[in-house]
């Protein structure tokens, strides 16, 4: 039985239940949802992926988290927490990472921004969190715009090279937004 981390108006983020790894993959799979982070995934690829997500929930015990519609059960994506892990991250390697996935028909409903408060409540709240850094890519100013709206701050002295894409997707770019910033940030974002 998953386990319901948050509750927002619209949405439940909660823990991965059996069936969702295949759902999930069949939603967000795309060209558009993947264009961003090295393309469309195989089902190997995706395989090692979900290992991760469980081990950071096994180890740490958060991920990033099923973003469910309550009106209708539907998954939206993910949002949620990890921890820094890409081998080039340096100083940032360990922080507390937001992050979010969402399906195309999920855009634009200010879903993502939604979660990724309920996410950061949960960092600073029940985790403990110092601060709180997000990853993207300069190309990804969806992603980017919502870091900025949630009150983060562009980190360029953070950015770094990942080896594993190539130069279309590098540098990886962070933002940072430290727990004393978070409650102003909060209230604004949800003006």
């Amino acid at each position: 039985m998953p386990e319901i981390v948050a509750r927002t108006d619209r949405l439940i983020l909660r823990t991965w239940s059996d069936g969702d790894s295949d759902r999930f993959y069949e939603a967000m799979n795309t060209p558009a949802v993947m264009r961003h982070l090295g393309g469309v995934q195989d089902r190997a690829a995706w395989d090692a992926a979900k290992e991760r997500l469980d081990s950071y929930q096994r180890d740490h015990g958060h991920t990033f988290w099923i973003v469910e519609k309550i009106a209708d059960g539907e998954i939206l994506g993910f949002c949620g927490l990890k921890r820094v892990n890409a081998e080039e991250a340096g100083p940032i390697t360990g922080d507390f990472e937001v992050g979010w996935r969402l399906r195309e028909s999920a855009w634009g409903q200010g879903i993502a921004k939604e979660a990724a408060i309920a996410a950061l409540d949960l960092a600073f709240g029940r985790f403990g969190a110092p601060h709180v850094v997000a990853l993207t890519v300069s190309e990804n100013r969806e992603s980017w715009g919502l870091m900025q709206r949630l009150g983060m701050v562009r980190r360029k002295d953070l950015d770094f090279d990942d080896p594993r894409f190539g130069p279309e997707l590098n540098p990886t770019i962070i933002y940072r937004i430290d727990a004393a910033d978070w409650p102003p940030a909060r209230a604004a974002a949800l003006a």
